[in-house]
């Protein structure tokens, strides 16, 4: 049996789901500051436009040059507080259970398997700086839904722009989605990063995954090593992590329900692109998605690992020797958003796309690719 456990932090107050839409205090009530008042509107009034996947995004993209300041958007859309569920993978897209020392010693006389963190992720984009600053809180499992019971198992600080910055590249859009690239260790031997992408529901904006590929470079062989996912929901405006949803999750653990069919991501597919590209050495890390340009691509097998919740990762060498990695989210049947990166064959990063792709009827592998 697969379990995730429900968890809620020390002295936390439950908020109800929809108390910020009905009490017209709420707001005075939490203190929340005229930006964050700003960013909660500007997350609904987006969220209520969005009913088409490719549509909507060409929309967006041709709208974009009438908003001032594109990283205010940006900073609208990705500012507050992120909860959901958390789970760890391996190079192969198995599960790997939480740690022994960490579950409850029920579970284990249950015979229940533990797949899934619980998470908070309280992140804030200054509007009018290119700063972003979130934590990762893993909390305990719990037997039940104790709000006296569960504690913080581990906190992880990053930090986006500014003197703080983290990060060696930083691509965003201004739907709240982006691509972070974060060194773990370079020495003589080898290079260990993480690719952290952040892709936003087309359909509703409060809703989204991350995918964290993590990658080795020996010389110019690229190796995925691991895969960490989260699922996550937006409870309110930012607050550092004080607000949970606790038991009133929207969302159920996912680590142990059935991966994404292969038949539904490979083939030939069709979309609009927006692309932030990099040289070396970098002299501006944080760059926008833009230029919209429609593109045809075929999606094959190789380098594919299929995760639940209709979601896929790969990572592989194109023909001309560059390296290709990309993450997936089939957010309906024949309709996916994807982000990906482009790297040179000595490690470089070159280039970062997002993508909005419909798949093409009719065409098979076999025809696209002349066979």
């Amino acid at each position: 049996m697969a379990f995730s456990a429900n968890v809620i932090p020390q002295n936390k107050t439950l908020i109800p789901l929809r108390l910020q839409n009905t009490n017209p205090n709420f707001s005075k009530s939490l203190s929340i500051t005229h930006t964050q008042s700003l960013q909660f509107l500007k997350r609904t009034s987006i969220s209520a436009s969005s009913t088409r996947v490719v549509s909507d995004f060409e929309v967006m993209e041709k709208s974009s040059n009438l908003i001032a300041d594109s990283w205010e958007t940006f900073s609208g859309n990705v500012s507050g507080e992120w909860d959901g569920h958390g789970a760890d993978f391996t190079n192969e897209g198995k599960t790997i259970e939480l740690p022994e020392n960490v579950v409850p010693d029920a579970y284990r006389e249950w015979e229940v398997r533990v797949f899934d963190w619980q998470t908070q992720c309280p992140t804030l984009a200054k509007p009018h700086e290119k700063i972003l600053d979130y934590k990762l809180i893993k909390l305990l499992p719990t037997v039940g839904c104790e709000a006296d019971a569960a504690t913080r198992h581990s906190v992880d600080e990053r930090s986006i722009g500014g003197s703080d910055n983290e990060v060696s590249a930083f691509a965003y859009h201004l739907s709240g989605c982006y691509v972070a690239v974060w060194p773990i260790k370079d020495n003589s031997a080898f290079r260990l990063f993480e690719l952290e992408h952040c892709l936003v529901d087309p359909r509703n904006k409060e809703s989204r995954v991350r995918i964290v590929q993590i990658v080795r470079v020996d010389a110019s062989v690229f190796s995925l090593q691991n895969i960490k996912v989260f699922r996550e929901q937006w409870y309110g405006p930012f607050r550092n992590g004080e607000q949970l949803g606790g038991c009133a999750i929207r969302d159920a653990a996912f680590a142990s329900t059935d991966a994404v069919k292969l038949s539904d991501v490979v083939g030939v597919w069709s979309g609009s692109n927006v692309v932030a590209t990099f040289q070396n050495p970098q002299t501006n890390i944080l760059k926008e998605l833009v230029d919209y340009e429609p593109q045809k691509s075929v999606r094959t097998d190789d380098g594919l690992v299929l995760l639940p919740k209709q979601l896929w990762c790969s990572l592989k060498e194109s023909e001309d020797g560059d390296i290709f990695e990309e993450v997936g989210w089939l957010i309906e049947q024949g309709q996916a958003i994807t982000l990906s990166c482009n790297f040179s064959k000595d490690g470089n990063l070159k280039k970062i796309t997002m993508r909005h792709e419909k798949a093409i009827p009719g065409e098979t592998l076999k025809t696209a690719i002349g066979l």
